[in-house]
């Protein structure tokens, strides 16, 4: 459990540090904007797992026995939650984050202008119902919590960055709930056309975590727990 405490607060450490706006932009300053997001996704996907392995062994206070029907949750969101991550970090994006710099949005941000952190919450959910006990509960309800925080501070610092004026005309056609501005008509629906590429990843990611991703780096193996509650 003690391991869990740490790995919790360095990965809190680690993203509420270099969210102070002056901090960051030294850091991108020095590094380079896609040197900086690439450096600080890789740190931060290692955090993740070493939180997620530091939750395994730690002292299970089971809340409930899943369901099937709560097996399936993850099954289902999991696809969506790797769409938004993977294009949200191909694609060009002022507003959040993103791998690739510019100063024009790609079409993902037609969907939502965080589609990086809607993924990271739409994974952390999912995987609240499968899992009951305590430490996992913790773990994932805390993932959410810490992605929906960040919608906010995605949008302070990008508004501080670029300026009111700048940052309304940027996020007109775009909203922080997905598909709000396309059901307005905001935005055009032609934008999803380009998203065909980054689906297919998405669909070819999630069948290879499913079939011995998730059980060769994470340690569960998600189709033999699901299989073994029919």
């Amino acid at each position: 459990m003690t391991e869990f405490h740490i790995a919790m607060a360095v990965f809190l450490a680690a993203h509420l540090i270099p969210a102070s706006p002056g901090l960051r932009s030294r850091l991108i300053g020095l590094m380079g904007r896609a040197t900086y997001l690439t450096a600080y996704s890789l740190l931060s996907l290692g955090l993740l797992a070493w939180l997620t392995l530091a939750a395994q062994p730690a002292v299970t206070v089971l809340l409930w026995d899943p369901a099937p029907w709560q097996r399936h949750v993850p099954f289902l969101a999991m696809p969506v939650a790797a769409f938004l991550l993977i294009a949200g970090l191909a694609w060009p994006n002022p507003l959040s984050i993103s791998l690739r710099s510019g100063e024009e949005p790609g079409p993902i941000v037609a969907v939502t202008h965080h589609p990086v952190l809607w993924g990271f919450l739409i994974w952390a959910a999912s995987h609240v119902p499968p899992n009951g006990s305590l430490v996992v509960v913790l773990l994932f309800s805390g993932m959410a919590a810490f992605s929906i925080l960040g919608f906010f501070l995605l949008d302070l610092n990008a508004r501080r960055r670029m300026g009111a004026n700048r940052w309304h005309a940027r996020s007109a056609g775009t909203s922080i709930i997905p598909f709000t501005a396309l059901l307005q008509w905001r935005s055009s629906w032609t934008s999803l056309r380009p998203q065909r590429l980054p689906a297919l990843i998405a669909v070819g990611a999630c069948a290879w975590f499913i079939l011995q991703g998730h059980a060769l780096l994470i340690g569960p193996d998600p189709l033999a727990g699901l299989l073994a509650m029919r």
